[in-house]
């Protein structure tokens, strides 16, 4: 039976192995575990996997491609592995994505996907390695128990990037929220990853940790998506590995443990981007103003203490990422002037300047976090904020950076 092999929409980027320059495919949202390697002859192959060659166009296309005859077998049998580990948008995948989504809806919490990955996956280990974070030579140092009376805290910025490589970042994010914040309820904006059909995603599903339970505050999420007047649970799903969320969550409950109970309400956002490629603003959208409306009044309503997080990253540049040419140290210190200068925009409050500092270039840096800080900037209505740390991850092949700001 001829068909016509269609890879998925998933993350493709460029590797060093063995001397040849490479392709990684990885899947964003989750549904496999896979890795795949893609070497220059397969490479060829699954290029052809667009759902619009038959076996036999692809077989044809490769032979006038190499000046000889293709045989077909390596063809499905890159297909037939593609397909077992899930990277073609085909029957099987459908089942596979409908199951596993299923289990997920039919779950009363969202597991915790990156335990004993990303960070580790017991309680002691947690706090050890947290607590590093902040005694680290270029960390903050520890938490002061004693109140410095100065002004709370109502917003943080934090990086999401895994803590082996923000590491002191998020100590410097949290440090001013575990001594001067006394929310019990945190409003986390975290980006999506791997896009979704609508501006926003709820979740009413407490997010699991090694340390406990951090407990959503599903009495808030469902006033704000009556208010919202907007599907907010169409995108749940999107929920179900998304690290932004859950970086920031582990983070609250060892910042709290034992010491207070918090809840949080689980935000992702997915909007500004799609403005910017539509040539307009996040606020033109009126799902946008919408949301902001109704986070605040059930803010109002709640009687509970709240502050905002945007688990946010930065500049994501380099070959990894699909320029061209490694990172170079002069390019490093330019993207550390130009995220410098974008982040001015940042800690004055000011989320049009900071949208408009990211289009201005045409989002050239690539900005992860351009939803949840315009969100976080937004939500606050005002207020200057103070940059505690900028950092940044220098692999040539795939810069990334990131900031720790408070307001």
């Amino acid at each position: 039976m001829d068909f016509a092999p269609k890879l998925r929409d998933v993350e493709a980027f460029p590797v060093e192995h063995q001397g040849q320059r490479c392709i990684v495919l990885r899947d964003p949202a989750g549904y496999t575990d896979a890795v795949v390697l893609l070497p220059p002859g397969l490479l060829e192959i699954v290029s052809l996997f667009d759902g619009r060659h038959s076996m036999a166009e692809i077989q044809a296309a490769l032979g006038r491609r190499f000046g000889e005859p293709m045989p077909r077998e390596p063809i499905e049998r890159a297909a037939r592995s593609l397909d077992e580990h899930g990277f073609l948008d085909s029957a099987g995948f459908a089942s596979r994505r409908t199951a596993i989504d299923a289990a997920f809806l039919a779950r009363p919490t969202r597991p915790a996907a990156h335990a004993g990955g990303a960070y580790p996956g017991a309680a002691a280990d947690v706090h050890a390695a947290f607590d590093a974070l902040f005694t680290a030579p270029d960390g903050p140092g520890p938490v002061d128990g004693a109140s410095s009376g100065a002004t709370a805290v109502r917003g943080v910025i934090a990086p999401h990037i895994d803590f082996q490589r923000g590491g002191p970042a998020y100590a410097w994010a949290y440090r001013d929220v575990a001594e001067r914040s006394d929310a019990d309820l945190f409003v986390i904006f975290g980006t999506c990853h791997a896009g979704m059909a609508h501006p926003f995603a709820l979740t009413g599903k407490d997010y699991e940790s090694p340390l406990g339970p951090v407990a959503v505050d599903r009495a808030f999420v469902e006033s704000l998506a009556a208010r919202a007047r907007q599907d907010c649970f169409g995108a749940e799903l999107a929920h179900r590995v998304e690290h932004s969320i859950e970086f920031q969550a582990v983070f609250l409950r060892y910042l709290f443990d034992g010491r207070r109970d918090i809840a949080i309400v689980p935000v992702l956002a997915s909007f500004a981007h799609e403005a910017l490629a539509r040539g307009r603003r996040p606020e033109d959208d009126p799902r946008v103003p919408r949301f902001l409306d109704a986070l605040a009044e059930t803010i109002a309503a709640s009687g509970r203490r709240v502050a905002l997080v945007a688990g946010a990253d930065l500049a994501h540049v380099g070959p990894r990422f699909g320029d061209p040419e490694p990172v170079t140290p002069l390019e490093l210190a330019r993207i550390a002037d130009e995220d410098r200068a974008m982040l001015a925009a940042v800690e004055a409050g000011d989320p049009a300047a900071f949208f408009e500092s990211v289009a201005g270039d045409d989002d050239r840096r690539r900005i992860c976090g351009l939803s949840p800080i315009w969100m976080l900037l937004a939500a606050l209505g005002g207020g200057r904020g103070e940059l505690k740390r900028y950092a940044q991850w220098p692999d040539p092949q795939g810069v990334v950076t990131f900031a720790s700001v408070i307001y």
